[in-house]
């Protein structure tokens, strides 16, 4: 599975790419930061982090995106960019066709380092260890993006079950429902 991990932001959006499967070590494809300069109009700005990740999805063709869910910050400046950056990526992974899940920091965190109030030194020594690297992937919005990637690796399969359990659930009160509803026509 290829997983493209983003950490969404109007300035800096970190872009980490990995591959792997079940019982095997993931490998780093790509940890990069697609930039925008603050001078540039917003829509601006969104159109040219559009058109990165469109050449992302062509040149990698991941088989799902990982973005950080977007959680209320201090500075409401900083979450409106966040919050728009993050709605082209699942613009962008909508269009494509692509699974597209949302993973908060503390996920990410708990997932990689084991512990949801890691820091991101932990969180980036933790990626190069797990991805077997020299360095932890720099700057640290890409070490984010990569580490979004490895945390959906990992609870892929989970999520996988967990919706497709509740697509049977819903399938089988549905039938359930209908059951009862021409058990009621006939007593009627």
């Amino acid at each position: 599975m290829r997983v493209l991990g983003i950490d969404p932001g109007l300035t800096r959006c970190g872009v980490g790419i990995i591959e792997g499967d079940s019982g095997r070590k993931p490998a780093l494809l790509l940890a990069d930061v697609v930039r925008t300069p603050a001078e540039m109009e917003t829509g601006q700005r969104l159109a040219s982090l559009e058109r990165s990740l469109v050449q992302y999805l062509a040149e990698y063709r991941p088989d799902a995106i990982a973005v950080e869910r977007v959680f209320a910050r201090r500075d409401v400046s900083t979450i409106i960019g966040t919050a728009q950056a993050s709605g082209v990526v699942l613009l962008v992974g909508t269009r494509a066709g692509l699974q597209v899940a949302q993973h908060t920091p503390s996920e990410v965190k708990a997932a990689i380092t084991g512990n949801g109030r890691a820091d991101k030194a932990q969180v980036g020594q933790m990626v190069m260890r797990i991805l077997k690297l020299e360095a932890p992937p720099r700057p640290a919005d890409a070490a984010d993006a990569v580490a979004l990637a490895v945390c959906h690796l990992w609870r892929a399969p989970a999520i996988a079950r967990i919706n497709e359990a509740q697509v049977r659930r819903d399938l089988a009160m549905g039938q359930a429902l209908a059951r009862a509803r021409a058990a009621q026509r006939r007593l009627a």
